[in-house]
């Protein structure tokens, strides 16, 4: 059973109290934001979400002068949503996620019931529409990026892909003989299976011998194998080292896991591409803002531009409801719906 005294800290500092904690000769209990961690890993988490909720559970309890979340209730939550939302004007995605954070840390880590919850107002979602390309600006954007980060950009605009799940892609999950590539833990957890290019095939082919140098260089040198997903690690013990694990886009050089602290081999950093796509959208002077995320949506409303049905895009895309992939319809044929504007009419 759940002790309420075992959360409560002494004084303020143990809102941070861990490991570092100076040594009595007791075995520390972990601080707060060590369960935190600790809770986010069980639920397997992604790193990007621990750092986030981290983030934003001690901006609240530094919001509160570092009293304990344990001692504080629906008045502070609410006050610091209503800060975020007032004073800082955060976008209303932003303030979900500090909700998010906020309830996964009474939920799951203090397990105090928030029945009070439902009645803290959220803000609303505004209905934007996304920033698409015409094909022939595309054209102009691929044509500017040149190397790795040029095949990455033609693939998300070839896919559909995401830029995470582009940057994480295996080897084990393009098929180039079947023309095909599964997405793996998409957004929601889904997996999903996209198409190859046909003009890619060759560029992809040679990404990969340059890849398998890189991975046989590694297991030379005794480089401990790629990160796996969840448990896997300890259920497959070599299959880090393998070659079907092994990334499309590996990093140039090592870096050090920052939760295992094992020294490996990562994937592409996505900051490369997204500062590749910005120069290149620079350079050929399209005034729309244009991001790499920008590729899927082009990718979306050319395929519905070409006839194919909504359906189809919708499962392409991964989309749970057809009506997220309905906004692409908006440029469908011309601007304004397609309708003929009464001025242009004979």
């Amino acid at each position: 059973m759940h002790d309420a005294r075992s959360d409560r800290p002494r004084h303020a500092a143990d809102v941070g109290a861990g490991p570092g904690a100076a040594s009595t000769g007791v075995p520390s209990r972990p601080g707060l934001i060590e369960r935190v961690r600790e809770r986010i890993r069980y639920r397997h988490f992604s790193f990007r979400t621990e750092q986030a909720y981290v983030g934003w559970i001690r901006r609240f309890v530094q919001f509160h002068d570092r009293k304990h979340p344990r001692e504080m209730g629906a008045p502070e939550i609410e006050a610091f949503l209503n800060h975020l939302a007032n004073d800082r004007d955060v976008a209303a995605s932003t303030h979900g996620q500090a909700l998010s954070a906020l309830l996964f840390l009474y939920g799951e880590v203090l397990e105090v019931e928030l029945p009070w919850l439902g009645e803290i107002a959220r803000p609303k979602r505004p209905r934007r529409l996304p920033v698409v390309l015409t094909q022939a600006e595309v054209r102009e954007v691929l044509v500017q990026i040149e190397g790795t980060a040029g095949l990455m950009a033609q693939l998300l605009y070839g896919t559909g892909m995401r830029l995470m799940e582009c940057v994480r892609l295996r080897i084990k999950d393009l098929d180039l003989a079947r023309g095909e590539i599964v997405v793996r833990q998409g957004k929601g957890g889904k997996d999903r299976v996209t198409m190859v290019p046909r003009a890619l095939v060759t560029p992809l082919r040679e990404q990969l011998a340059r890849s398998r140098v890189r991975w046989q260089a590694d297991r030379s040198a005794g480089v401990a194998g790629v990160e796996l997903p969840q448990a896997l690690a300890g259920k497959y013990p070599q299959a880090g080292t393998s070659w079907s694990w092994f990334w499309v886009f590996p990093a140039n050089g090592l870096s050090r896991d920052p939760r295992s602290g094992v020294v490996r081999r990562h994937h592409v950093h996505e900051e490369g591409l997204q500062r590749a796509v910005k120069r290149a959208v620079r350079n050929t002077g399209i005034a729309k803002p244009a991001t790499t995320h920008t590729f899927r949506h082009a990718f979306a409303t050319h395929l519905l531009e070409s006839g194919y049905d909504i359906r189809t895009v919708q499962e392409l895309l991964g989309h749970r409801d057809v009506a997220t992939t309905m906004i692409y319809t908006h440029v469908l044929n011309r601007g304004g719906r397609g309708v003929v504007s009464p001025l242009d009419r004979p």
